[in-house]
């Protein structure tokens, strides 16, 4: 494998405007080039594209392969598959990270099909390592990649030592954004697109946007809401709340599935991941898919009536209490102390 080398993340993009999965992503991807003493590479494909290169400079990344044409204006699954099987092939980078992203989660795995390579989706974290085959077969700076398994019962460290490169999907909000350098230039590299000969290309007619009314992601508090709260007319209370804060309206799965709230609001396994500085939990007995979605919180606050609950367990702070009583309480209490 003494012919492979960098780390590649794909920095994807949309609507004239990237995507911040691919500058989360070089966060971990400078940690795995710097333990393989190799460059972190961006990949950006699409129509007028290349004024996004600075960006990825100033967050990381050593070089920049740009691949520019009109035809790659909107995503598409086979130009877009074309045009990086068609960069890996000839620069034959040793790792390359996707977003799992509806965008990231469509293209990788057709990749690694045309490249005859694993893929390991939904990655929670990566390292670098040594494996040891059971035919004694040693590997050496291998990519460990990271994720929940068995229904997020258990953290699986899966390999894939003898194909390159080692592909995985990584979910979002689970790295952190790197700090912006400014003024920091790399390696710009622009390639041809062939795109002659295709098949099955689509044609798209009319594309809508409709922007999220949720940002999890981006924000500092979250109240959110489980089971627990018992119907969608009191889940009224959780979003009463959030409102006095200042802050965003979460929910576990069990309460989108149970209908109190849309899936946008979803934090977990299956939904976001997100990282605020303040989540509190209420009425979230806090299974293993949830806790992967929020324990990287700086502080986290959790309502329950059970003491034995989860979710108490990673809890800054635990309020023993059924939230239809305690949630009033605060708000009364928060409102007070702004009229004094």
């Amino acid at each position: 494998m003494s012919n492979y080398g960098e780390v590649w993340v794909y920095a994807e993009q949309d609507w004239g405007s990237l995507h911040e999965i691919g500058l989360e992503l070089l966060s971990k991807g400078k940690e795995l080039a710097d333990a393989l003493n190799v460059k972190l590479c961006s990949v950006l494909v699409g129509s007028d594209v290349k004024k996004h290169k600075d960006k990825l400079f100033q967050h990381g990344a050593d070089k920049a392969y740009v691949c520019d044409n009109p035809f790659l204006k909107h995503y598409d699954t086979v130009k877009y598959t074309k045009v990086i099987e068609d960069l890996i092939r000839k620069y034959k980078p040793e790792i390359v990270l996707y977003g799992a992203s509806v965008q990231g989660r469509d293209l990788a795995p057709r990749i690694a099909s045309k490249l005859r390579v694993g893929l390991t989706a939904d990655c929670t974290d990566l390292q670098i390592g040594n494996y040891k085959h059971t035919d004694k077969t040693e590997y050496k700076n291998i990519l460990y990649q990271i994720r929940p398994a068995f229904g997020g019962n258990i953290i699986a460290t899966i390999v894939t030592p003898k194909h390159r490169p080692q592909m995985s999907t990584v979910r979002e909000g689970v790295m952190p954004t790197p700090d912006v350098q400014d003024g920091r230039t790399g390696e710009l590299v622009e390639e041809k697109v062939d795109l002659d000969n295709l098949k099955n290309v689509t044609e798209i007619l009319k594309r809508v946007k409709t922007e999220k009314k949720v940002n999890l992601k981006g924000a500092l508090v979250i109240v959110s809401g489980g089971y627990g709260v018992g119907s969608r007319e009191n889940f009224r209370l959780i979003r009463e709340f959030a409102n006095v804060l200042g802050a965003e309206v979460g929910a576990s799965r069990a309460a989108v599935d149970a209908g109190f709230v849309e899936k946008d609001h979803q934090v977990g396994q299956t939904g976001t991941t997100v990282r605020p500085k303040l989540y509190i939990a209420c009425g979230i007995s806090g299974s293993v898919q949830h806790r992967a979605g929020m324990d990287q919180s700086a502080k986290i606050v959790a309502i329950n009536t059970d003491p034995e609950a989860p979710i108490l367990g990673i809890a800054h702070y635990g309020i023993i209490g059924d939230l239809n009583v305690v949630i009033p309480k605060i708000i009364e209490d928060i409102k007070k102390r702004r009229v004094d």
